[in-house]
């Protein structure tokens, strides 16, 4: 047999010796890599970002609210279906009656007690 040959004794003991050593540095590196803490890897990233809202109250723009203190402006009679509302992504300020959300809200609070 000659040294070229690739089935030669030689040659399949290099084979296997570097075999060997390729998986003791793949385990080393797993392990490593296992035990290595990376900043913000255990948080998920939020997408979701709370929706802020505007408001024009007394003539002067007020904000931002969440939804739920929309809801207690709401229920303040601070906010009322004639009020100008405006939320990112809208091109112009609008009446709150126009606003999905916030008209949910007004919707749900109960008219003025009769006057009788």
């Amino acid at each position: 047999m000659s040294d070229n040959n690739f089935y030669s004794l030689d040659k399949l003991v290099e084979f296997g010796m570097g075999l060997s050593i390729a998986t003791q540095m793949a385990a080393s590196m797993n392990h490593t890599l296992s035990q290595t803490q990376i900043p913000g890897a255990g948080t998920a990233m939020s997408t979701h970002t709370e929706t802020v809202y505007y408001a024009v109250l007394d003539g002067v723009q007020a904000g931002p609210y969440s939804l739920t203190e929309v809801a207690r402006l709401i229920a303040e009679k601070k906010i009322v279906k004639e009020t100008y509302v405006w939320k990112p992504g809208m091109a112009k300020w609008d009446l709150a009656e126009n606003v999905d959300e916030v008209l949910r809200l007004v919707a749900l609070t109960p008219p003025p007690l009769p006057t009788d």
